[in-house]
């Protein structure tokens, strides 16, 4: 994992990175030990990611590449929540076994008309959901050839979580990886976004992950969403990283949970 990455709010508070092995005990322990399950996250996750893209982008055609885990679920989410308010939205999903809750999601696209292609079409914003916080080495098949097509598209880019081919630990980008020009990740930042030539404008978005949580971990984390689910990340020079502080106390309450990894 890299180190010095630090972010903070607007306020100058600054705001602790977890790694992408804490982000998987938060998931479990949300589920297991607190009963917010990985719909109610991804439902959080979509309809700010849709108040997002309109807020930056305003477009009236919407792309959305999806994978098939819970990355790819979010961005179904949110490409029914853009739908609802007459956006234009189609969807490229990148193959492979649809995890149950993103195929729940997809099922419900369907049910409501909004178009699954086979190819993607030129449209106002890319929303790239391919690939989350598990990638591990290069991209391969059809989430590499849908990562291309993302970057040579002339609009704009919002990656979800963080840009598909950056390594959300060490900040590497992987052959190929996205280039956007927004990311909004999830509950809290991860240390390989900082300074990334690939991330653009770093957003943050509330999941309802518990304050109780964070405490458990040993993480000093500021009322992050006091001003709305959504909050720009800037740097924090000088500052020390809290993202591997109480990794123990985060593992045993996992185990307390009996929560099931996702």
């Amino acid at each position: 994992m890299r180190d010095g990455a630090v972010f903070a709010l607007a306020s100058g508070e600054p705001v602790p990175a977890v790694s992408t092995g804490q982000m998987r005990e938060v998931d479990q322990s949300m589920a297991g030990y607190f009963g917010i399950d990985l719909a109610r996250m991804m439902e959080n996750a979509g309809r700010n990611l849709a108040d997002l893209a309109q807020r930056l982008f305003a477009p009236r055609t919407v792309i959305v590449l999806a994978g098939p885990g819970g990355n790819g679920g979010g961005g179904l989410a949110g490409a029914r929540h853009l739908h609802n308010r007459g956006i234009t939205v189609s969807v490229v999903l990148a193959g492979g076994p649809l995890a149950p809750v993103t195929a729940q999601q997809a099922s419900i696209l369907t049910r409501m008309g909004i178009p699954i292609r086979e190819d993607p079409a030129p449209a106002d914003l890319v929303i790239d959901a391919l690939l989350g916080y598990g990638l591990h080495g290069d991209p391969r098949g059809r989430a590499a050839e849908l990562i291309g097509w993302a970057d040579a598209q002339p609009g704009p880019v919002l990656s979800l979580d963080g840009p598909s081919g950056l390594d959300l630990d060490t900040g590497q980008q992987a052959k190929p990886c996205v280039r956007a020009d927004a990311t909004m990740t999830l509950a809290l930042p991860k240390p390989g976004l900082a300074g990334s030539q690939v991330t653009g404008r770093l957003y943050l978005a509330d999941i309802s992950v518990p304050p109780l949580l964070y405490e458990r971990m040993g993480l000093a984390v500021p009322a992050l969403f006091r001003d709305g689910p959504v909050v720009e990340l800037h740097g924090a020079a000088g500052r020390q990283p809290a993202s591997c502080i109480g990794v123990s106390a985060l593992l045993t309450l996992a185990r307390l949970s009996g929560a099931v990894r996702r």
